[in-house]
């Protein structure tokens, strides 16, 4: 039956403009939730107060009201989402519309409603919460991003100050779906609208720019309220989402996974340090076609290519230059000023930069594991400086394969305790996520060992070599290497260096001591 509730409150004004980020804080104990709205504040004054988190909703007003009346510059969104509308509050619709009324009245300027909520009330029941605070009506999409004009046209029948509408990216193409929906209609009506999930990242940082009022962030990455949610400081310090314009060009790093891509980190910090009005986002593209689809209409004006799309991407570029032909992979591309797409490669540069500072490359002698993309660019890059190369695959035909178009020699594994090189370098995963070593102690036989992988910095190929007293090069090395190039390929501009490789090993302490 419909419900209409009356309370008294004396409300708090909606500033004129609010800020572009409002940070989610859910706890299940009050204490915790105002301890950090305390800790945050400063940094962040637009916060969400998720009433429906607690286990006791009612009884966290009274100290959110203290803290609001301390904190007068503070923006607060009172939230209390029922379970059935993807919250966690078990109550009734009239107990909801309570706890909505009594964070009004404890000061919180804005309130959500669900738009699931907002029909079975009575329409003063709606009006009067308005009439306390600001509202935000809200709708939620978990599993999809679908029919977005449709649910607006259901939802503006409720008469409100905002309008949010949250879908979920099950593609990348998802997040242009939204800001296309955005930019049609954010000129009539106030808008938050988002997508949620790992593929929906674009519209976290975009939407802004393309018409939403503001996003949402978390507290941090193991405090999130929705799915794919990026932290607050991420947003800021990373994304420089204060910053995002209509001006601003956009990057990304695409493959499938790519979650735990530093790119991001080591990109925006380059961007960031050499003023370019650009942003840098982690595009998981399931398919290549997804991929392409959001270069040409968001557009992309450049991407990092990683596994599995290095070899893939190549029909699809209008050119390239003749050493990432001749490679057969390409881990970067270029959208020109005319639409056209140019592709490079920037691995080789990642590999024969840092060997150049430690040996001869003329002459040496170099075992390289793998045959995939970034196998084939050590191979040939190596190559062409007049190395002597030896290829190593757990399947012996890619090895041959690429051993034949580079003029390199393939190897099998029993001959490795046979020979010596001057470097081996892996080029395969092999190390990144389980505590394996492409070789074993005693097939090491070289100078120096290179592992690409960066992820961890200390990998158990780099363990065991320095074990042996051997010298060796980190996979952080050839990624900020490699990173440079594209960096200055994409801008013009030299790249920081230096800066690129203090912020990626920065990056790669804070994730060793999250694993502790």
């Amino acid at each position: 039956m419909p419900l209409a509730l009356s309370y008294s409150i004396v409300p708090r004004s909606v500033p004129l403009r609010l800020a572009k980020v409002c940070l989610a804080l859910a706890s299940d104990n009050a204490d915790d939730m105002l301890s950090t709205a305390e800790a945050m504040a400063r940094d962040n004054p637009f916060l969400e107060f998720r009433l429906d988190y607690l286990k006791q909703s009612a009884s966290a007003l009274p100290k959110i009201r203290r803290f609001l009346d301390t904190h007068q510059y503070v923006t607060a969104i009172g939230t209390c989402r029922r379970a059935d509308n993807g919250g966690h509050f078990k109550g009734s619709l009239a107990a909801q519309l309570e706890i909505l009324g009594k964070a009004a009245a404890a000061g919180c300027q804005l309130l959500d409603l669900e738009l699931e909520s907002a029909m079975k009330c009575k329409p003063d029941a709606v009006a009067g919460l308005r009439k306390r605070a600001g509202l935000i009506l809200s709708f939620h999409d978990f599993r999809a991003t679908r029919g977005l004009e449709k649910t607006l046209e259901k939802m503006l029948a409720i008469p409100a100050d905002y309008y949010k509408i949250v879908t979920t990216a099950t593609t990348l193409a998802d997040n242009v779906t939204m800001m296309k929906f955005l930019q049609a209609q954010s000129d009539k009506h106030a808008l938050v609208g988002l997508c949620m999930g790992e593929q929906g990242i674009i519209s976290r940082v975009l939407g802004v720019r393309a018409g939403s009022v503001f996003t949402f962030a978390a507290v941090s990455a193991d405090q999130k309220t929705a799915p794919g949610q990026v932290s607050a400081q991420q947003l800021r310090s990373i994304y420089r989402i204060e910053q995002v314009d209509v001006a601003t060009r956009v990057y990304g790093v695409a493959g499938d996974p790519v979650g735990h891509s530093l790119s991001p980190v080591i990109m925006n910090t380059a961007l960031r340090r050499e003023n370019v009005n650009g942003v840098y986002l982690a595009l998981h593209a399931k398919t290549l076609a997804d991929l392409l689809f959001c270069v040409r209409e968001i557009p992309l004006h450049g991407l990092s290519i990683t596994m599995p799309y290095k070899q893939a991407i190549l029909e699809h570029l209008d050119n390239t230059d003749a050493h990432t032909s001749k490679i057969g992979a390409c881990n970067t591309v270029v959208r020109g000023q005319d639409g056209k797409l140019y592709g490079f490669n920037t691995d080789t540069a990642g590999v024969v930069r840092p060997l150049e500072q430690r040996i001869t490359i003329e002459g040496s002698k170099v075992l390289v594991l793998g045959a995939g993309g970034a196998a084939r660019a050590a191979v040939f890059g190596l190559k062409e400086r007049g190395a002597d190369v030896w290829i190593l695959n757990r399947s012996a035909a890619p090895a041959q394969k690429l051993a034949r178009q580079a003029k390199a020699h393939s190897i099998k594994r029993p001959d490795l305790r046979k020979m010596a090189f001057d470097v081996i370098i892996n080029a395969t995963p092999v190390g990144m996520t389980s505590a394996e070593s492409p070789l074993k102690e005693n097939e090491i036989q070289a100078k120096v060992v290179f592992d690409m992988v960066y992820d961890p910095v200390e990998t158990p190929l780099l363990k065991i070599a320095r074990a042996k007293g051997l010298a060796v090069i980190p996979g952080v090395e050839m990624f900020v290497h490699q990173a440079a190039r594209q960096f200055e390929i994409w801008t013009g501009k030299p790249a920081p260096a230096d800066d690129m490789l203090r912020a990626v090993t920065i990056a790669l302490q804070e994730r060793a001591s999250a694993r502790k």
